[in-house]
């Protein structure tokens, strides 16, 4: 049956301040405050799809920031998709390929129409993907702590929540002697780390010792733009290197596998341009035993529950970072909230994103609001 075709006569970007329950801190500095938009599309019949940014405020996680995202949609990607006819989502990365990079940008903006999509099929977001998975699960992510004992009581606390595995951040000076003493403490907890680039491959001799610690996996420990020199540290290293910064395009993943730079891939719906690509990177990494998760930006509850449904396609074997919206936010903006259960998120079987935006939260957080049409 051929998808009737709908057309974005609106776009509303509202934009959002919400802070944190607790700082959460990497390698690259603090995050407190979560400033972005939530995009919303409205077609010819009234349906409303809903799309998250997840860019920071500085240009510390990629060049990207809250204001270029703001620019980039108002200027160039909301002008492309506003009174255009679509049968398929799909159609719009292709459209977009006009805009070079600015993947967060057009992520939001994508993935609200994705959602718009789900809508007038009346099927969940994950259906409309081609996921299966009823529940996924789901691990969560310790930012760097002000102590060793502070961060062992945080880990006991998630583990008592449920979460399936822990990634704990680390940099230099935060690493070995911290593994040793969370091992242990708890010597069977699945495990993996998050370097956020902070070594260079002149610190080899000092991760090889990392392989001690029975980790699933070291997420990005070189340069953000790198894919050589992991290559070599992978070869000396039995723990698996998983990608994360590096990682934009297909053509990356391609150049990743090819060279062996890693074993995992973490994919995140705002780092590579939206769920188009996600799903191209999802299929091919299947394809060449590549196993994927699903990576958090400390979204709210819209951009959480793309992820979500994103982690229903079957190469998504790992647990992922979409932990429960209580974990960050005193009140989310979605109705219900995400939440986790034995280590698992239940997917709502609601049409779209399976969450309906709580407006009167939306409406506490909102610092700015514009119109396009």
């Amino acid at each position: 049956m051929t998808d009737r075709s709908f057309s974005i006569k609106q776009v509303v970007l509202h934009r959002l301040n919400m802070q944190l329950k607790q700082p959460f801190t990497t390698s690259l500095g603090d995050v407190n405050l979560k400033d972005f938009y939530v995009v919303e599309v409205i077609d010819e019949e009234g349906y409303r799809g809903f799309g998250e940014t997840a860019a920071f405020p500085t240009p510390w996680y990629t060049e990207e920031t809250v204001e270029t995202n703001r620019h980039v949609m108002e200027t160039s990607l909301i002008p492309l998709v506003l009174y255009q006819s679509f049968t398929h989502p799909n159609q719009v990365a292709p459209l977009f390929e006009k805009v070079r990079r600015n993947n967060m940008a057009k992520a939001a903006v994508e993935g609200a129409i994705w959602d718009l999509y789900a809508k007038r099929k009346d099927m969940p977001l994950a259906t409309a993907i081609g996921g299966a998975k009823q529940k996924v699960d789901v691990g969560v992510s310790i930012g760097i702590q002000p102590s060793i004992n502070r961060l062992l009581h945080t880990i006991e606390r998630r583990v008592a929540e449920g979460y399936k595995r822990v990634k704990l951040k680390i940099k230099p000076g935060w690493d070995v002697n911290v593994l040793e003493q969370v091992r242990t403490r708890f010597p069977d907890l699945p495990i993996m780390v998050d370097a956020n680039s902070a070594y260079s491959l002149q610190d080899i001799d000092h991760l090889k010792q990392l392989d001690d610690f029975n980790l699933m996996m070291i997420e990005q420990p070189l340069a953000h733009d790198d894919f050589l020199e992991h290559a070599q540290l992978q070869a000396k290293l039995r723990t698996p290197i998983c990608l994360d910064e590096s990682i934009h395009t297909l053509n990356d993943v391609k150049m990743a596998v090819h060279i062996g730079s890693c074993k995992i891939i973490n994919i995140k719906v705002s780092r590579v341009g939206g769920i188009t690509v996600a799903k191209q990177i999802h299929d091919y990494c299947a394809a060449h035993n590549i196993q994927v998760w699903c990576g958090g930006m400390l979204e709210a509850g819209i951009g959480r529950a793309h992820s979500v449904a994103l982690s229903t396609l079957p190469n998504f074997t790992l647990p992922g970072d979409t932990a429960a919206s209580s974990n960050y936010w005193e009140r989310d903006i979605i109705d219900p909230e995400v939440t986790m259960e034995n280590g698992e998120i239940t997917i709502p079987n609601r049409a779209g994103i399976g969450y309906e935006v709580d407006w009167k939260a939306l409406e506490m957080y909102r610092v700015g609001k514009s119109i396009f049409k």
